[in-house]
């Protein structure tokens, strides 16, 4: 990218005489993609993505816990370690395979589900809306919330956007 910015500054004043609008464009376009290579631009458009996704599938993520609280839905791979195979009648609920995780909290009518936004291959974090009614879950999070706001906040009444970063 810097060759490539560098090539086209070169080019203008060079061509500096007899400059050309396709030129300045080009040299507009270079140096807009340069900076935004090195600004972290790509966090906004994963933003826009996750509330998207937030919006589009809420409805269906609050039918999936009331499927869990009930226990009409629960742990269903051979390993029973909490994860539960969403049936992809579903819409892709839960990103990285279309699973969740389902813990057990203290408290036999508490539930804490985790539907994955990022899956966290390869030591990238994963990233999780959470739906909790466990009081001592939510202190956590709200914890969370407070060290680290620009990763993880607040959604609704007992949902959560939360990154899990090592």
């Amino acid at each position: 990218m810097l060759i490539l910015f560098v090539r086209q500054v070169t080019k203008t004043i060079k061509e500096l005489k007899s400059l050309k609008k396709n030129r300045i464009l080009n040299l507009s376009i270079t140096f807009i993609l340069f900076f935004l290579t090195f600004y972290n631009f790509n966090k906004i458009p994963k933003l826009i993505i996750e509330k998207i996704d937030w919006t589009i599938s809420y409805n269906k993520r609050k039918q999936i816990i009331k499927e869990v609280l009930t226990k009409k839905l629960g742990s269903n791979t051979k390993m029973n370690n909490g994860i539960c195979k969403l049936s992809f009648n579903f819409p892709i609920i839960s990103n990285g395979g279309n699973d969740i995780w389902i813990y057990k909290n203290k408290t036999e009518n508490t539930k804490t589900i985790k539907f994955w936004i990022s899956r966290g291959f390869f030591e990238s974090p994963q990233t999780y809306f959470i739906f909790t009614n466990d009081n001592e879950i939510k202190k956590q999070y709200e914890k969370q919330i407070k060290l680290e706001p620009e990763y993880n906040w607040k959604l609704e009444e007992n949902w959560y956007r939360i990154m899990e970063r090592d």
